[in-house]
């Protein structure tokens, strides 16, 4: 039971997309560039981290930089059973599930990080994290502060962000640490993101999620809302417009994902973040960040340490893995061929459907689990179009 998580805003750093400039899956950034009608190449390699503190450079740089990551992880033929992210991660995973298209995904992300910026000008605000001290008296003391300063993360135990004006914050985090905070940090972030200073960018963000229809999927995604597993595109409309001004129940989360099986837990994006939380909140979790090429060989590795007793495991790109993807080979609409169903046996070579006027060919022999793609959708690159179990 494999986790895939995905990291939000504040993971960005100078030069992050440096090392995935010579890699395959760098053709992500093109066409994020040509969704965005933005440099996303130069964001990612030269842009410093005064320009990438910006909320609308940050979510869409993140956002790219994780997708980078999972088109790789993918190519060595890894899927997770489940999938999370921390705030704009929570979109991530709706596109690595295949609820929003990578275009769609990257519009949505822009209007996204273009409505919060505008909120946070329009109401100006600020966060800090309060270190070592329950939940509970983190909620005492916003309320005790009498003032505009809610919760605005449960990250893990013992690390909860809070959120609003800037005197409200301060005397928060004063009453935080009369209650026995060990610390109180304040964040370089340029708004009271989830809380009700965000809810005019409330409206803008409901017009961008109902114009890209989020699909249903077969791998569910853990909400930052109620920390129900959702897997239901319908869903996440309302779900969505909620996050913005209600808290990240991170760790509530992570105890979802553990209550359904998961132990293992993959953080792919920039930093490691993610990673340190779930030690935080699950003792029994295995751990592993994933941001750079070099990093891939040690994911292979740490994979194969869970293998069951008996289980082939093998170097590089040949995986123990059972489970193998058949990937878009080109972007366009994608109808799947009628004679073709869930169990049928699979040919290296066998086309499946088409995208477009491109045959879909497995690189693989094995049984069609179910396709992942639908009549009609409009499949990006590289997007994965069904699964074949090989053995």
């Amino acid at each position: 039971m494999l986790a895939f998580t995905f990291p939000g805003q504040g993971s960005q750093r100078p030069g992050m997309g440096r090392p995935w400039a010579d890699h395959e899956s760098w053709e992500l950034v093109d066409e994020a560039s040509q969704g965005s009608g933005r440099d996303v190449a130069r964001l990612l390699l030269d842009a410093d981290a005064d320009e990438l503190k910006d909320t609308r450079n940050a979510q869409l740089t993140t956002f790219v930089s994780s997708l980078m990551v999972l088109d790789a992880v993918e190519r060595l033929g890894f899927d997770p059973s489940f999938c999370a992210g921390h705030s704009l991660g929570e979109y991530t995973a709706l596109t690595a599930t295949g609820a929003l298209s990578f275009d769609d995904g990257v519009r949505l992300v822009c209007e996204r990080a273009d409505a919060m910026h505008d909120a946070g000008q329009a109401n100006p605000g600020t966060m800090a994290a309060i270190l070592g001290l329950d939940d509970e008296l983190v909620e005492v003391a916003c309320r005790r502060a009498d003032s505009e300063v809610w919760v605005a993360n449960f990250n893990a135990p013992g690390q909860v962000v809070i959120a609003g004006s800037a005197a409200g914050v301060a005397r928060a985090s004063d009453i935080a640490k009369e209650l026995g905070a060990k610390k109180a940090m304040s964040l370089p972030v340029s708004g009271a993101f989830h809380t009700p200073f965000m809810m005019p960018a409330r409206e803008r963000l409901r017009t961008a999620i109902a114009s890209a229809a989020p699909r249903d999927t077969e791998v569910p995604v853990i909400s930052n809302v109620d920390a129900i597993a959702h897997d239901h595109g319908d869903e996440w409309a309302s779900l969505l417009s909620a996050q913005l001004s209600s808290p990240v129940r991170w760790k509530h989360c992570l105890l979802t994902l553990s209550e359904l099986g998961c132990k293992d837990f993959a953080e792919l994006g920039p930093g490691g973040v993610l990673s340190g939380m779930a030690k935080r909140t699950l003792t029994d979790a295995r751990t592993i960040s994933v941001a750079t090429p070099d990093d891939l060989d040690k994911f292979i590795e740490w994979v194969n340490s869970a293998a069951p007793t008996g289980a082939t495991q093998l170097e590089g790109e040949h995986l123990f893995a059972v489970e193998r993807l058949i990937v878009s080979p080109s972007a366009g609409v994608f109808a799947p061929l009628a004679t073709i169903a869930s169990g049928d046996h699979i040919s290296v070579g066998q086309c499946i459907g088409r995208v477009g006027e491109v045959d879909v060919l497995s690189a693989f022999e094995g049984t069609l689990q179910a396709f992942i793609a639908v009549q009609g959708e409009r499949i990006t690159l590289r997007q994965p179009i069904a699964w074949l179990r090989t053995l």
